[in-house]
């Protein structure tokens, strides 16, 4: 069962990820401190896919299997089925883990996306070496880590007790037996929805993880540099990307959830005794 939850999630990511890559690009660079147009505007739309690409199915192949296996072990500890807390504890652990792939893949897929200067023809690999060795492993690999976490925690908090509600209520409320249709349905209200509450916490990450290394931002916590934003752009400022960002994740969590249900399936179907 865990090797058919590693090929699920990991199928599900890759699909994801490519499918939907130039919506991402287009938040990236709206979240930017360069700003859109300097960012990079609409050119070079796939520029950072292919860190994108490799991270993908490792990074959903992590998150599916500690979630699952998450939830299974706090429901049997605590002898509650189907429980919001449970979801919500299983998907928190699991996001932490997946962090540890997904941080280096972000910052490599980010830098690549906003084209800044003569650093636009690095390749993935060299923006990575060049974070190691000018900053080291916790400010230049996993710069943004927290930040992450802190955006990645709520989103998840959010997100899978309304996905799996959704996913229970769907036979009670239709009348209509529960399919990867159905599951993808589920998955892209949760996920629009906790998208667009969580934008701020993405762009504080985006900030993050684009500053150069004497940037004040460098300098400034979570909080300050909401307030920074705030201060400089508003309400609009700190739901920069809002549109792309529900979008991306409404149409990512469609496909996210969908394919991830039929590749179970599929899996279940072809190995019964895993």
């Amino acid at each position: 069962r865990i090797f058919n939850i590693l090929q699920a999630g990991g199928v599900a990511g890759v699909v994801v990820d490519i499918a939907l890559f130039p919506i991402d690009t287009v938040k990236t660079r709206l979240q930017s401190e360069l700003g859109f147009w300097r960012a990079g505007g609409f050119r070079g739309i796939y520029k950072g896919i292919a860190p994108a690409a490799a991270g993908s199915a490792p990074t959903a192949a992590l998150f599916f299997c500690a979630y699952e296996c998450g939830k299974q072990l706090l429901s049997s500890v605590s002898n509650t089925k189907d429980s919001p807390y449970v979801h919500m504890a299983a998907a928190s652990a699991a996001e932490v883990l997946a962090c540890l792939i997904r941080v280096p893949v972000e910052i490599a897929k980010q830098r690549s996306q906003t084209l800044l200067g003569h650093k636009q023809h690095q390749t993935a690999l060299q923006i990575l070496l060049r974070a190691y060795r000018t900053e080291g492993l916790r400010r230049g690999l996993y710069r943004g880590f927290g930040s992450t976490i802190m955006r990645e925690i709520p989103f998840s908090l959010i997100q899978f007790p309304l996905w799996e509600h959704f996913k229970r209520q769907w036979t009670p409320m239709t009348g209509y037996a529960s399919t990867p249709l159905s599951v993808a349905l589920c998955g892209a209200v949760a996920g629009g929805i906790s998208a667009g509450l969580t934008t701020p916490l993405d762009v504080v990450k985006t900030r993050i993880m684009l500053a150069e290394r004497d940037s004040v931002t460098r300098r400034r916590n979570v909080a300050s540099i909401l307030h920074g934003i705030y201060v400089e752009r508003g309400l609009s400022g700190l739901f920069a990307g809002f549109v792309p960002r529900v979008l991306w994740i409404t149409l990512g969590g469609a496909f996210f959830f969908g394919f991830y249900d039929l590749t179970t399936r599929l899996l279940g179907a072809a190995n019964p005794d895993n």
